[in-house]
């Protein structure tokens, strides 16, 4: 197979760039497209309430959106995601409501709960340490294997994260074992300030996946289309015990890596300029418009009805009660050690008497 071919089914200018598959239908691409624009509204509007200090840090997803949103769409309630920072469309049709995320990226640690999740019941927690979560996905792909369970794990990350250790071995054993494991690799070309020409000379991320023994390619990550089609196919693979799947999904990062950053310091405006060009839901959009399958009033709805469910969402967030000062003990050990027993007693005395004394 030759990993170097990018695939596409829907180009730049919303043009049909090969014949789409026949899952394709009006019905499944308009959902798609709802879909991107409701994360983008939620991307926006996560950025302004961490502009206006009701929300921590936060690592937008502008001009990816068509990434995650493919693996989500893609994925079964059986497959288990472990996901990065940047998956904020997966995790929402995983189950992870927007007022979660919005928890988790506030600092509340409930935000990471799946108790409530649909389909997300054994994913694990966004992973912010680089490439972490490809060993930990290596590992509970390597469970689901020896149950000879007809499922797989899907793995994310940016390709920054590809440099690290911990990506090569997870790799490696995904191919000596032949595991259900798919790693989509986000290669927005830019890992916070370095760009991808300064970290790797491989000309594909995908290539990568020559020295591990398993499958690679690469993906126009800004057609959503192309992406759900190469998620769905390496996860019929990996479930049918047929071994790991490499998709590097070409992107480009619009926004800043997080709200800490500011990508104007290192990154030039023409090649932001040009990378507007291949935004994923104007692409999609246009292959609508151009087929009469949407217009202009229906994008107005849209945008108003995704305005409204998104001000629920927050306002859910912030009316969340403050998290019991003894959470820090009580959920870290199934059962609390003796000589942490009197520091927690401590610890929520003095909670108490602060909280009367602001009182």
């Amino acid at each position: 197979m030759n990993i170097t071919t990018k695939y596409q089914y829907i180009d730049e200018e919303g043009n049909i760039a090969n014949t789409l598959p026949t899952w394709a239908t009006a019905e499944k691409l308009i959902e798609f497209y709802k879909t991107l624009v409701l994360i983008r509204q939620y991307d926006k509007k996560a950025i302004a309430l961490q502009r206006t200090g009701q929300l921590g840090t936060y690592a937008p997803c502008l001009g990816q959106e068509a990434i995650s949103l493919g693996i989500g769409f893609a994925m079964d309630k059986t497959d288990v995601m472990a996901a990065y920072y940047r998956d904020q469309g997966a995790q929402y049709l995983r189950g992870y409501s927007l007022a979660s995320q919005l928890r988790y990226w506030g600092g509340d640690e409930r935000g990471s709960s799946t108790q409530d999740a649909v389909f997300s019941e054994q994913d694990l927690p966004n992973c912010i340490p680089i490439a972490n979560q490809i060993t930990h996905a290596a590992g509970i792909a390597s469970a689901i294997k020896i149950r000879r369970e007809r499922r797989a794990v899907v793995a994310t990350c940016g390709e920054g994260a590809t440099s690290r250790g911990d990506f090569y071995e997870s790799l490696n054993l995904a191919g000596v074992w032949q595991l259900p494991l798919v790693v989509v690799v986000n290669n927005n070309h830019w890992a916070i300030s370095t760009p991808s020409t300064l970290q790797t000379q491989t000309p594909h991320i995908a290539q990568k996946s020559t020295a591990a023994g398993i499958q690679g390619i690469t993906v126009d990550g800004n057609d959503i289309v192309a992406m759900y089609n190469a998620v769905q196919e390496a996860l019929l693979k990996a479930r049918q015990g047929k071994g790991a799947t490499l998709i590097e999904a070409e992107s480009y990062r619009l926004c800043d890596h997080t709200t800490a950053d500011d990508a104007t310091r290192y990154r030039n405006s023409d090649e932001v300029n040009a990378a507007w060009k291949k935004d994923p839901i104007k692409r999609l959009q246009n292959y609508l418009f151009q087929r009469s399958l949407w217009s202009p009033e229906k994008e107005q709805q849209l945008i108003e009805n995704n305005q409204q469910f998104i001000d629920s969402e927050v306002a859910a967030y912030l009316a969340t009660e403050p998290s019991n000062a003894a959470d820090c003990f009580d959920h870290l050990y199934e059962e609390l050690p003796y000589a942490l027993q009197e520091q927690r007693k401590h610890f929520v005395e003095k909670s108490i008497n602060s909280s009367h004394a602001g009182g």
